[in-house]
């Protein structure tokens, strides 16, 4: 432990740290390389959990599994002072990766979200933190979140005791993969939520099977099905203010067996993203009224089933800290190089970890600050077609020029919250 010896200045964290970032760049390297050629689901995170809590070993922290599922949880104790989080996701994503790289996964998952980006930086921020401890004061905590594309590790960690465990947070941080230059970095500007509210809704339209040859003793659910897919485009170009900037999308629709026989029901998954909660609620309304009502119109033999299995809250930065932790980057990398994000349709349960706002959960008070973090290559010469975006199966982070800024960004964040008073 080093001596107690006073604090630096909010302004110094940041300095030098993009070198000190190569110190700690091979482990975490390794770490990546590892963890994208073997991406786990939802749920099902137990390897990625062990390699992210062996590295968390060797950083120097004390480590917990299993919270909440497969959770890991990290503690680096230095002295008396602030906690400071920073959290990282453990699960991969069902899709089939085409992006032709050496380490590309050869099942049928990919982190096609950039994941295993964010714990390799994780580790890699807990190292060198560990390697800066006369620069700070305080106890660090890093968390690997199972199954956060179903909206539901957070919840789960939370409701096993993560803060009564670990100590309630001055600050939780996060950054999140995004197409943008490498290198760069974007925040949500005051008014602008990082992420938008978000549901899961799985659908069951219910008909009656039969034989193709004799439609007229069916009642065919896929019909119903398709109705009701067509219909529900209306939500959002009919029923929707422009501004709202409400998303709608049935992600997956699921019937039959076979091309001669009338199913007896029909799954849709549907997927509903708006910035603020009252959006939120008047499409969900909408979904079910349409569905129930061309269920009704196609004489359905019972009425349909509509069960929400998640649901998220838009994410809303500490305006304070974000600011803050802003200029730290700004110091770190360079005016140029810190955008500014506009918000994004995407969903998150990062704001369970902070205030979950109109959702009635989370933690009122414990400031969140959450980032873009670029990760798209320099466009070839001549050319001006986009970077594969997320859930792209061709997505494919530039991990050279990714991963240290990705450690010396999370570093610099966590330094300007164990040295910058509460307040600001």
């Amino acid at each position: 432990m080093p001596p107690a010896t006073p604090p630096p200045s909010p302004a110094a964290p940041a300095e030098g740290l993009l070198a000190r970032a190569q110190e700690v760049l091979r482990p975490a390297l390794g770490l990546y390389l590892d963890l994208h050629a073997h991406p786990e689901p939802s749920g099902a995170e137990a390897r990625t959990a062990d390699r992210f809590a062996a590295r968390l070993v060797a950083a120097g922290c004390t480590v917990t599994r299993g919270l909440g599922g497969h959770g890991v949880v990290g503690v680096l104790h230095n002295g008396a002072g602030p906690r400071v989080w920073l959290r990282a996701e453990l699960d991969a994503l069902p899709v089939r990766e085409e992006t032709g790289l050496p380490y590309a996964s050869a099942s049928a998952l990919m982190h096609a979200c950039g994941h295993d980006l964010h714990l390799a930086a994780a580790a890699g921020a807990a190292d060198l933190l560990g390697r800066l401890a006369d620069r700070w004061r305080g106890t660090l905590v890093v968390v690997g979140q199972p199954a956060e594309e179903t909206l539901t590790g957070a919840a789960a960690m939370l409701g096993e005791g993560l803060y009564e465990r670990f100590g309630r947070p001055a600050a939780v941080l996060a950054q999140h993969a995004a197409p943008l230059p490498a290198g760069t970095v974007a925040h949500a500007p005051v008014g602008v939520p990082m992420t938008a509210a978000g549901a899961v809704l799985e659908v069951v339209v219910h008909g009656r099977g039969g034989h193709a040859a004799t439609p007229h003793l069916a009642v065919d659910p896929v019909l119903t099905a398709a109705a009701v897919v067509t219909r529900l485009q209306a939500v959002v170009a009919r029923e929707s203010a422009p501004a709202e900037q409400v998303t709608l999308t049935v992600g997956t629709l699921r019937a039959g067996t076979a091309a001669n026989v009338i199913p007896d029901h029909a799954e849709l998954g549907i997927g509903i993203r708006a910035f603020d909660e009252p959006a939120l609620e008047r499409a969900l309304a909408a979904v079910h009224r349409i569905v129930r009502a061309e269920c009704a119109a196609s004489d359905a033999p019972r009425a349909p089933d509509l069960t929400v299995t998640s649901r998220a809250a838009p994410l809303w930065c500490d305006p304070a800290a974000t600011a803050a932790v802003r200029r730290a980057h700004r110091h770190l990398l360079g005016a140029a190089r810190v955008l500014d994000w506009p918000g994004s349709p995407a969903t998150e349960d990062f704001p369970l970890f902070g205030d979950a706002g109109a959702a009635g959960h989370g933690h009122p008070g414990v400031p969140l600050v959450y980032w873009m973090l670029g990760t798209a290559p320099p466009p070839a010469p001549g050319t001006d077609t986009p970077p594969p975006p997320n859930h792209s199966p061709r997505f494919a982070p530039d991990i050279r020029r990714s991963l240290r800024p990705a450690i010396a960004t999370l570093t610099t964040a966590a330094l300007n919250r164990f040295t910058t008073p509460p307040d600001r």
